[in-house]
């Protein structure tokens, strides 16, 4: 999709990302890292198909001469709907050498996560002035064991229904939500085991996939 917005907001998020500061092995600098700015240069230049055709006139030309025009660019991948649910998914493998290896170091999680610094500055249904996308936890996937063998777990918590929710899901409405956790019990679910958490085991889990709810 090509955009003609104004150079100057096209890269602009819902908050101001350049607070963030966030932590070396959080999901915060994650996400940071995920939409940060890029300059495309030399080989990764991006094919312009405006200086194409002022260099070579009109379209049914550019094929046959095949004088296409590259130039530098910018390039950031921000969220610009933001969804009922937001499922994470961390990428828990590395290359080493020919082979790929299990990352197993633990990645910091919050209960809430606001994600206006990585929506764009015109994300749609965000009420116009809320500076805040506020997310609550409600699920996680963990894997434990090797990239060969391992075994899937999940910590879901179990709350009230979350009415704001499915306005949103159904009629896309974005009114002002909770601001705080959405309070329920967390469990730990094995295969047929289940047995209840506290929320400080759950933030200490090696989360692979995260999901969040929709608060504000």
């Amino acid at each position: 999709e090509v955009s003609l917005d104004d150079p100057e907001t096209a890269f602009c998020t819902l908050a101001n990302r350049e607070e963030l500061n966030p932590e070396e092995d959080s999901i915060h600098h994650c996400l940071y890292q995920f939409t940060r700015n890029e300059t495309l240069t030399e080989t990764n230049k991006l094919l312009c198909d405006v200086c194409t055709q002022r260099h070579c006139g009109p379209k049914n030309n550019i094929k046959s001469e095949k004088k296409y025009v590259y130039t530098n660019a910018k390039k950031q991948m921000l969220v610009s709907l933001a969804p009922p649910i937001l499922t994470l998914h961390l990428k828990r493998f590395q290359h080493a050498g020919f082979n790929l290896q299990k990352v197993n170091r633990h990645i910091k999680f919050p209960e809430v996560i606001d994600l206006a610094p990585f929506c764009t500055a015109k994300c749609k249904n965000v009420a116009e002035g809320n500076t805040k996308v506020l997310y609550s936890l409600y699920g996680i996937v963990e894997h434990s064991g090797t990239m060969r063998s391992g075994h899937y777990t999940a910590y879901v918590k179990m709350r009230a229904m979350n009415n704001h929710l499915s306005d949103l899901v159904l009629r896309g409405q974005s009114q002002a939500l909770e601001t705080e956790p959405v309070k329920g019990q967390w469990f730990h679910i094995s295969d047929t085991h289940v047995q209840p958490v506290s929320v400080s085991k759950v933030l200490s889990s090696q989360a692979y996939l995260l999901f969040y709810e929709r608060l504000l």
